[in-house]
């Protein structure tokens, strides 16, 4: 593990990795995987363990003059995924805000652009700015 835990890395299919996300959605993994093997970076996604369950809370005593209601079955999880990259120096947070990364179209990824609240950076405007 590392000493900094923003900064974390796991074998990903027996391949030390730098994590990038976890528990993304495969939306988010596809957007992930276009940006940093554009930038150079070799790309391991995994399927993330599913979460842990609540432990089940025990059935109240029955009383046979009342019925039993239906037991709920909650839906499962949607599959979620783990990035990662084979350079284990490679953290998300330094090279976004050191700008190291590009878009396709030679643009600086900004912050925003990073977390997909815009479709394009905006490299004029400074995040600390808005």
């Amino acid at each position: 593990m590392a000493l900094n835990p923003n900064h974390t890395f796991e074998d990903l299919e027996d391949v030390k990795c730098a994590i990038v996300e976890k528990n993304c959605s495969q939306d988010r993994v596809d957007f992930l995987k276009k940006l940093l093997e554009f930038n150079g970076f070799t790309v391991v996604v995994v399927k993330s363990p599913p979460p842990k369950a609540a432990p089940a809370k025990p059935a109240p005593a029955a009383d046979p003059d009342v019925p039993a209601a239906p037991v709920e079955v909650p839906p499962p999880p949607p599959a979620t995924f783990t990035v990662g990259v084979t350079d284990v120096t490679f953290s998300p947070i330094n090279a976004v805000f050191n700008r190291e990364l590009k878009t396709s179209k030679g643009q600086v990824v900004t912050s925003a652009y990073w977390k997909q609240l815009e479709d394009a950076p905006k490299e004029e405007e400074w995040y600390w700015k808005k």
